[in-house]
């Protein structure tokens, strides 16, 4: 099969095409799908570059980049119940454990897949699975739910947007930072209120009566000055794995997220797309065998949003 495999870690330029033996479901629970398109994430980037989680690939053998993918079942093992040849799904596999979704193939347990919604393209479904998740596991971390007051930074990246309607959706009252520009798009997606971070600092705007902050920025001091808008007895989730986490001197609870392949909550945000209680934003594609210009397009700043690579 095509695929575009790593020759050792540094620039883009380490990518290139090659053929490889195509995978095979080794258990009688796998699924092999073939590729319809596959997401690009910041840890792709890091991982390229030597970093992330560049330890767990292969040592020996072609070391292929991907985790998000969306496609259609090509074959089953015989202990497969949920899908059939030809059912388009989407999902995060093996994650952190390499999937190699930039191929025209993978192969993964059953259950680290969910039903392709039938309102949204393969190709945006694609930009989903590791910015859903991460979301949802970290609002699970923080007990959002009903009347709950969760402030959520970075609001407009590609995990923010989510977060927000995946809070809405569970009952919460988001408050977002982000940019001015943005705040129509926040609030059409449901925050009650936008505040500009390059305006009055969020600590001064908020009191401390938030139920939770997700943090998806992590710099410039935000994690220990979210620590000044939550409440007793509130949750702080950090989830930039590299930002400091602070040392509250109330009663806080301080934690980060490692997103982990989940079929409970993968399905969950694939019937809030299905309802349209979660909107998918559009991503920009790349042609595979173009996946390094890909990642060069996103290290530079060019594409704001999702990248997809289209085998």
């Amino acid at each position: 099969m095509r695929a575009m495999v790593l020759d050792g870690f540094g620039g883009p330029e380490v990518l290139r095409p090659a053929e490889v033996p195509a995978p095979e479901a080794v258990a009688p629970t796998d699924v092999v799908v073939r590729v319809q398109a596959a997401g690009i994430n910041p840890i792709d980037l890091k991982t390229r570059a030597g970093g992330g989680v560049a330890a767990l690939l292969p040592a020996d053998g072609p070391k292929i980049l991907g985790w998000d993918v969306a496609g259609v079942v090509e074959s089953v093992g015989r202990g497969v119940t949920r899908f059939a040849p030809g059912d388009p799904v989407f999902g995060m596999p093996w994650f952190p454990r390499p999937a190699g979704a930039y191929a025209e193939y993978v192969a993964a347990p059953s259950r680290q897949f969910a039903a392709l919604p039938p309102n949204v393209s393969a190709a945006d479904a694609a930009s989903v699975p590791l910015a859903a998740l991460t979301a949802r596991q970290a609002l699970s971390l923080a007990a959002a739910g009903p009347g709950s007051q969760v402030l959520v930074h970075g609001a407009a990246g590609g995990v923010g947007y989510l977060a927000v309607q995946l809070a809405v959706a569970l009952g919460a009252r988001v408050v977002a930072t982000a940019r001015g520009e943005d705040a129509a798009l926040l609030r059409g997606l449901g925050a009650e209120r936008v505040l500009d971070y390059r305006g009055e600092p969020f600590e001064k705007a908020l009191g401390p009566t938030l139920d939770a902050v997700i943090d998806l920025h992590g710099a410039d001091g935000y994690p220990q000055r979210s620590l000044e808008v939550l409440r007793d007895g509130g949750t702080l989730v950090v989830v930039p794995s590299v930002a400091p986490r602070p040392e509250p001197e109330r009663d806080i609870r301080v934690t980060g997220v490692m997103v982990e392949p989940d079929r409970a909550d993968l399905e969950a945000v694939a019937a809030l797309i299905a309802s349209g209680a979660v909107r998918v934003r559009g991503a920009r594609t790349f042609p595979l065998r173009e996946a390094a210009e890909a990642h060069r397009a996103l290290e530079s700043g060019e594409v704001r949003g999702k990248v997809v690579l289209l085998p």
